[in-house]
């Protein structure tokens, strides 16, 4: 009898066993995607702020003490620069935050004065596009800004809509097609997926 309860027991054992082996792929497989999902979720949280804190500086810069006229748009190794702000609001966040493409489109640009492109309702603010610590010259940009949809041909820009746009390429923490699950619905095929951001808001002309 008690040889039965002995051999009962080490069964039970063993079968506790096999069934945790069996559980601790399908755990790791849920903690590792988890893990994954939570830093997609984040890269993507982290870009849409970046785009709207460069934004509400390029139109309200002017009205601080510390910035008595409107912030150019860069480059980004100038301080008051719209596009210095975006990079350092990555900065820390992002595994490689200069690999970012930051375009930002208003009535400055990096050389000052005026980037209007067009007159009335074809009227748009020109963009720089800056990589890194280098920016290009003013003109159209990648991503073009729409004009004012209140103007009429022939009117008077009284408003100019500002736009900044980031591009960025994200690499999950944890390579591998089964640990990336929810990238893989987002992205498609492929150990990476290109997040582009933008925000726009209409500036006095």
């Amino acid at each position: 009898m008690r040889d039965s309860k002995i051999q009962r027991r080490r069964q039970e054992r063993g079968q506790s066993m096999v069934e945790l082996l069996l559980t601790i792929p399908v755990f790791l497989l849920l903690l590792l995607n988890a893990i994954n999902f939570g830093y997609f979720f984040f890269t993507v949280v982290h870009l849409t702020g970046t785009t709207r804190n460069g934004l509400e500086y390029g139109i309200m810069g002017a009205e601080t003490v510390a910035a008595p006229s409107l912030p150019l748009s860069g480059p980004p190794t100038l301080k008051s620069s719209v596009s210095y702000l975006a990079y350092r609001d990555m900065t820390g966040a992002l595994s490689n935050p200069t690999s970012a493409t930051v375009q930002v489109c208003s009535q400055t640009n990096v050389s000052g004065g005026t980037g209007l492109l067009g007159t009335g309702a074809n009227q748009k603010s020109k963009c720089v596009v800056c990589t890194g610590s280098t920016c290009s010259a003013p003109g159209t940009g990648t991503w073009v800004p729409s004009s004012d949809p209140e103007l009429t041909s022939g009117g008077t820009a009284a408003f100019v809509l500002n736009r900044v746009d980031v591009q960025y390429t994200f690499t999950p923490l944890i390579p591998g097609a089964p640990f990336n699950i929810a990238l893989l619905a987002a992205c498609g095929a492929g150990n990476s997926c290109t997040f582009h951001r933008y925000s726009e808001m209409r500036a006095v002309n």
